[in-house]
């Protein structure tokens, strides 16, 4: 069976950086299991992407791909602690199954991200819509724009919950 030229180049990146890379997560993590994990998820994410760094640049490029699988990990963890800390206020018999658990914990990821890449007003106002009960005449007075503006930052909004909803 032949191996494509990409797999052959991520293999190569392997070889020569992957101690590296692990000793640079561990520093940074403190954890050598985790600090392994994330380096096989960084050379995995390279795989799959099929993008690959310039022959001088395979370092520099790892190390964004750690980087951002070690915020995305920081964030999980924030989010996984505050649904917990969440469920810790609830009687026993309404705490949800592992399996819902799980779920819930994918889905709030899932919001989080989408609020992450909306520009900062759209995402201020769905949030002050949503959370706080505003209306877009009360938006538009506490972001100091038009109602029409919130209008549009509310149909970004709403077009971007409707991405994530039906992406699947």
């Amino acid at each position: 069976m032949a191996v494509d030229a990409p797999s052959q180049t991520v293999a190569l990146l392997y070889q020569q950086h992957s101690g590296w890379l692990q000793r640079w997560l561990r520093k940074r993590l403190g954890d050598h299991e985790r600090a392994a994990d994330l380096a096989q998820d960084t050379f995995l994410r390279l795989l799959v992407s099929r993008r690959l760094p310039a022959f001088d640049e395979g370092r520099r490029y790892l190390v964004q791909i750690a980087r951002n699988l070690v915020i995305d990990q920081w964030r999980r963890q924030r989010i996984e602690q505050a649904y917990l800390d969440s469920l810790a206020q609830l009687p026993e018999p309404e705490t949800p199954s592992l399996e819902t658990r799980a779920m819930v914990i994918e889905t709030l990821m899932q919001i989080d991200a989408m609020l992450d890449d909306m520009p900062a007003r759209v995402r201020e106002a769905f949030l002050l819509s949503q959370f706080d009960g505003l209306t877009y005449p009360q938006i538009a007075e506490r972001l100091q724009v038009s109602v029409s503006a919130v209008q549009k930052y509310m149909l970004r909004a709403i077009a971007a919950c409707y991405q994530v909803l039906y992406a699947e």
